[in-house]
């Protein structure tokens, strides 16, 4: 006769194994009674609701963007309410982020035609705006929305219209940042959580509002970062006869360092420059900014010399900022004559697109500034045809892409290969194409977190 097993709990081996031999049972031994049967399903439907939840809520911890947060709460609340589709409604009190509207099984234009029921008439409304006279709800339920005389004719219009009949609304709010939103989720018939769903629903609600006011907060903080970076960087790009100039620049979710320049000089010249500081955060954007000024003053001093311009930036960096390195490129440029003299401190190399090439710039191998004692490399010099243009980038634009530098690198020169002939011309179109075609996801979207910048100099 073989052992009886012991039973699971939700899908949980039991601690205790099986003995290894059997005994007839005394004849004493009780039975086990109703009460003990309920109370043991109880207990096993507490463990699956608490696994439920833990499950749920970690998924939603590695959400590391916004969008993909409130996705991730769509979703999850409509698997413990059991509904299909829903929104949430996001705005946030005190300015704290950004209002946006996100759905889950609904268009664009649905959502549009939900947000033209009044709001005193919507779930999510009454939640963020309150109900004159009453407190603050902690939930909303329409079991039957379509059976409620005193609907909102709008509301029954547009109900009747996406074909939903019920719906269910929480609140997303924390003691720190207050009221941030509201998610309803949506039924095809006339439905109600019942108590056990309703209750997962509120934990999960009240545990994913937390985690979407930390992601606001961080939003917020790279919104402040970003545009104290484009403060630091030219507001518009100097004009100078002989040639068209074009900039893009992408601040990565950090905040970095990458950065660019262009200033005209003495005798029609002109200064570019394109660099990035190591390390993130405000404190890099803030070298980034004593870099980008030091340089320009050392451009206007003796800028006909790149080489003597970044020995002086180097020494100034291995002073002020010893904990620091920084990649740097400075370029000399006559219009008149389209010549350019140029040198580098462990960047990449420049790029010339024109009708009859597309190819990268050879310069020397030489070391970031504040990586050796004493810097220095040989400047080269290049003459553009003319209608051709240069690119100036800065790594970040390689490394966003994904790939080993030597297939990113490739990438490149085959975007700028493949810019049409009618854009050719356009330095604004040149810039906005290679960005397309390197980055096709957008430099936003992009898997690196470095900076881009990319700066286009087309000679005529």
């Amino acid at each position: 006769m073989s052992a009886p097993h012991v039973p699971k709990v939700a899908g949980i081996d039991p601690l205790v194994p099986p003995p290894a031999h059997t005994v007839a049972p005394h004849p004493s031994t009780p039975a086990p009674s109703a009460a003990g049967a309920v109370l043991q399903d109880r207990l096993a439907g507490w463990v699956s609701d608490l696994t439920t939840l833990h499950e749920l809520t970690e998924r939603l911890v590695r959400t590391r963007s916004l969008d993909t947060a409130l996705d991730e709460l769509l979703r999850a609340g409509a698997a413990l309410v059991g509904a299909r589709r829903g929104l949430v409604v996001l705005e946030p009190a005190g300015g704290l982020g950004p209002a946006t509207t996100v759905g889950l099984g609904l268009a664009h234009a649905e959502l549009g035609h939900i947000e033209t029921v009044p709001r005193g008439s919507t779930s999510y409304g009454r939640l963020l705006d309150g109900i004159p006279g009453s407190p603050r709800p902690s939930e909303i339920a329409h079991p039957d929305l379509l059976g409620e005389p005193e609907l909102d004719p709008r509301h029954r219009e547009v109900a009747a219209r996406l074909g939903y009949a019920a719906s269910y609304a929480l609140p997303l709010a924390t003691e720190a940042a207050g009221r941030l939103g509201a998610a309803v989720w949506l039924y095809d018939e006339p439905a109600e959580p019942e108590g056990r769903r309703r209750h997962l629903a509120g934990l999960y609600a009240r545990y994913a509002a937390e985690h979407l006011a930390r992601l606001l907060e961080l939003e917020q903080a790279r919104a402040q970062v970003a545009t104290v970076a484009e403060g630091l960087l030219p507001s518009r790009l100097p004009r100078v006869a002989g040639v068209r100039l074009a900039a893009r620049h992408r601040t990565g979710p950090r905040g970095g360092g990458d950065w660019y320049d262009a200033l005209p000089l003495p005798e029609g010249a002109l200064g570019l420059a394109v660099g990035s500081v190591s390390g993130s955060g405000p404190s890099a954007v803030a070298a980034m900014g004593r870099l980008r000024a030091s340089l320009r003053a050392y451009a206007v001093m003796e800028g006909e010399d790149p080489v003597a311009v970044l020995s002086d930036l180097e020494l100034l960096l291995r002073l002020t900022e010893p904990a620091r390195s920084a990649t740097a490129l400075f370029a000399y440029c006559e219009p008149a004559r389209r010549k350019i003299v140029l040198a580098g401190a462990g960047h990449s190399p420049p790029l010339i697109v024109g009708e009859r090439r597309t190819e990268y710039v050879e310069t020397s191998l030489s070391a970031p500034l504040g990586m050796l004692s004493c810097w220095e490399a040989p400047s080269v010099e290049l003459v553009p045809a003319p209608g051709e243009t240069v690119l100036l980038y800065t790594d970040g634009l390689l490394q966003r892409t994904g790939d080993p530098m030597d297939r990113a690198f490739a990438r490149l020169h085959a975007a700028a290969a493949g810019v049409p002939r009618a854009d050719r011309n356009d330095p604004e179109a040149i810039t906005d194409h290679v960005l397309r075609t390197v980055l096709p996801d957008g430099a936003d979207t992009a898997d690196s977190a470095d900076d881009v910048v990319l700066l286009a100099v087309r000679f005529d």
